[in-house]
């Protein structure tokens, strides 16, 4: 596995744990702060080409990405380019980021342009608690591909979400103008981890992961959070190994204090933003424990894999 830290924000290039490994020639960093005003919350087709531009080459080991605030994970959808087989994309969010417009790179609709790749047969999002379920063929959502079985949502804890129009979608649990979502948290957890490995069509899984997901004890972010824990992703990484092999892994949702030159940004991020003020030495601490803990496994899941 090769370890890909991206500084966008300077969120993630600081934490010890990746200077260590960037000493000991086990990561490579890739400077990209001079890209991230036209990458933040939304960026067109000429940034994201800058964008790949500016990583390594793909190879033969999986990558691992670690790039800061999850103002910049829109940039999944360029990172699942680069794959060259059918892949299954498990996304674990407190967000869907299923918006079907505007047609731009954003971090609320990387999903719909994720499945338009020929080769990503699935996306399965899992984890969110956020208002975005809520009457989501007013906020734009791609229902589409909810009904297709192209796109399967598992919140961790949402109530049932009203429609206009009926339709009737048995993956999604969607009948008529009303989708009872299938809640994975709590006792449900572990029926959904042994149900997850059907669900997943492809040998090769992409795994994105957001750590506004995760429960304030386990992350801080610039989004509003969910709830589950650092622990309960973990676990759902070793279980997924033991069926699939995983061929690429990206990691957003440090903090970073978020900066607009355009008003149009400032306005998505007043928004959609939590506006909490969050404590630096929170921030950092809380974050760079996260990343450790899962770096440290999943290098320990492709130490253990056969070639």
């Amino acid at each position: 596995m090769r370890l890909c830290v991206l500084d966008l924000d300077g969120s993630v290039a600081a934490q010890p744990l990746f200077l260590d490994r960037r000493a000991a020639g086990a990561a490579t960093f890739v400077e990209m702060r001079d890209l991230a005003p036209q990458l933040r919350l939304t960026g067109g087709r000429r940034a994201m080409e800058a964008f790949l531009g500016r990583l390594p080459p793909p190879g033969r080991d999986a990558d691992m990405f670690f790039y800061g605030s999850g103002d910049f994970h829109h940039l999944t959808a360029g990172l699942l380019r680069r794959i060259d087989e059918p892949v299954t994309v498990i996304h674990l969010d407190n967000h869907p980021d299923w918006l079907t417009f505007p047609p731009t790179f954003n971090c609320g609709g990387w999903v719909s342009r994720a499945l338009r790749l020929p080769h990503v047969r699935k996306v399965i999002t899992i984890g969110p608690c956020s208002p975005d379920l809520a009457a989501p063929d007013l906020k734009g959502a791609n229902l589409r591909a909810l009904a297709d079985g192209a796109l399967e949502v598992y919140p961790w804890r949402h109530p049932p979400s009203r429609l206009l129009s009926a339709r009737m979608s048995a993956a999604s649990g969607w009948t008529g103008n009303t989708i009872r979502w299938h809640n994975v948290g709590g006792a449900a957890w572990e029926s959904f981890l042994s149900d997850l490995p059907r669900r997943i069509p492809t040998r090769a899984v992409w795994i994105t992961l957001d750590k506004d997901v995760f429960c304030e004890p386990d992350a801080l972010t610039n989004w509003d959070q969910g709830e589950m824990s650092l622990v309960h992703a973990l676990v759902l990484l070793r279980r997924i190994a033991t069926r699939h092999r995983i061929v690429g892994m990206d990691v957003c949702g440090d903090y970073s204090p978020a900066r607009f030159r355009d008003p149009w940004r400032r306005f998505l991020a007043f928004t959609d933003h939590d506006c909490r003020r969050v404590r630096a030495a929170d921030h950092a601490v809380i974050n760079a424990r996260a990343n450790a803990q899962l770096l440290r496994l999943m290098e320990d899941i492709f130490r253990e894999r056969p070639e």
